[in-house]
């Protein structure tokens, strides 16, 4: 197996698969695929065995079912285009070492890939109407890629070294590093600082992948020269994505 990573504002994913090999993505992920790779979809794959195991995964950002990719009787290339601005990151996971990423990140693995929920929390959603915080758990044994929005800053964190995120730009992190959620304090900063109520807070060791551009940031920034119905639809996909949505579909619904 190879893999070939092409571009850099938009990048495409090529993996071309010897006889034999296979690989499990989301579903949608497709872009293109040579005429010998055969696709399957299924719940029990990634680590799942049985519907409430894909239901779990789904709870956590991932989908309920899943795409297999393989190449049963000769080589073949299948290739996952970035769905936004960004970067394709590949990472090696191992039994003990793997990762927390971003609800939307992951893109495909191979065999031996196992995504469940790694951290789940809600963010005053009573109070503006947010789904919460939600983070992958990426482990098991195996090359997996994940897409992370606009530039990537990579970060190795010392014991006991801290950073607080907004949680949009939490893009992945080790499994080592340990992860809170804090909400800012100051009545000023809340109600005007226009950065929201939490903070996500990352302490090593380990290291983290901070990602730049955001789904909610992309859709404020377009919203102005989108139609009006149009411009809700998209609202209501970035709430989906965090606190920064909610305070979004506040302020378009009026």
């Amino acid at each position: 197996m190879q893999s070939h990573i092409i571009g850099n504002t938009l990048p495409v994913l090529e993996i071309a698969l010897n006889a034999g090999e296979g690989l499990v993505a989301e579903t949608g992920q497709l872009s293109w695929m040579t005429g010998g790779i055969e696709l399957r979809t299924t719940t029990n794959t990634a680590g799942t065995t049985g519907f409430f195991g894909a239901i779990g995964r789904a709870l956590s950002g991932g989908g309920l079912f899943m795409t297999e990719f393989t190449a049963p009787y000769a080589p073949g290339v299948v290739a996952f285009a970035a769905k936004i601005p960004g970067r394709m990151v590949e990472v090696q996971v191992y039994p003990g070492q793997g990762y927390m990423i971003h609800k939307h990140g992951f893109v495909c693995g191979t065999a031996g890939v196992q995504l469940g929920t790694g951290f789940q929390q809600s963010l005053g959603a009573g109070i503006f109407g947010g789904n919460g915080f939600l983070l992958q758990r990426l482990s098991g044994n195996c090359t997996a890629w994940v897409e992370l929005g606009g530039e990537v800053i990579e970060r190795r964190l010392a014991p006991g070294e801290t950073i607080r995120v907004h949680p949009g730009h939490v893009g992945m992190f080790d499994e080592s590093v340990q992860f809170g959620i804090t909400m800012l304090r100051g009545v000023s900063n809340i109600f005007f600082g226009g950065d929201g109520l939490f903070l996500a807070e990352l302490t090593g060791p380990g290291r983290i992948w901070l990602q730049t551009l955001t789904l909610p940031n992309l859709a404020h920034a377009l919203a102005p020269y989108m139609s009006g119905e149009a411009r809700s639809q998209n609202v209501e996909t970035a709430t989906e994505l965090g606190v920064a949505g909610a305070v979004l579909k506040s302020f378009f619904s009026r």
